[in-house]
């Protein structure tokens, strides 16, 4: 299940699954509150999985901030980031495979603040800036250590890359 940080974004969320049954997305996993043993007292909603998703929905335009993920088919890489590139947001992505070419331009070409390679885009890499481009992550980068002409000057672009074949846990798993 997913936790929510408060009962606005919990009907926010859920509002949102309506949208994409509406909209004509296939619900294929989820999409109700979870209420089972301890979480019967706070804002959890089940993982959900939508699929016959296409660019142009509502759940694929916008940051739902939820357990919510939207299954969108690509003809190839090109048309993926045409996708991508599309929503007019830009916080972080992730590609997963093992062609170092497909790698390199997605680290060129998606409008992201992060680039995952072959990890998921959850845990921010304590290090590295943080913060998106278009209407996600507005303003200065948080973390990183930098700043200056730099930060005035030029967009940054953090850009995370594994190819050991292991599934990573996030920094907060232990």
């Amino acid at each position: 299940m997913g936790p929510v940080i408060n009962e606005a974004q919990f009907k926010k969320i859920l509002h949102y699954i309506d949208i994409g049954v509406k909209e004509g997305a296939t619900l294929l996993i989820g999409g109700k509150p979870y209420q089972k043993g301890n979480c019967s007292k706070g804002y959890f909603i089940e993982p959900t999985l939508f699929g016959n998703v296409t660019p142009e929905m509502q759940i694929a335009q916008e940051e739902i901030f939820g357990p919510v993920v939207s299954i969108i088919k690509a003809q190839d890489l090109e048309d993926a980031l045409r996708i991508v590139n599309r929503t007019p947001y830009g916080l972080s992505s992730s590609i997963y495979t093992q062609n170092v070419n497909s790698t390199a331009i997605a680290e060129r070409d998606l409008e992201t603040g992060i680039v995952y390679i072959n990890a998921s885009t959850i845990g921010a890499e304590i290090q590295l800036p943080f913060g998106g481009i278009k209407h996600s992550g507005y303003g200065r980068k948080e973390a990183g250590g930098r700043g200056g002409a730099l930060d005035t000057y030029s967009r940054w672009k953090v850009i995370y890359r594994d190819f050991s074949g292991k599934l990573q846990r996030a920094q907060i798993d232990k």
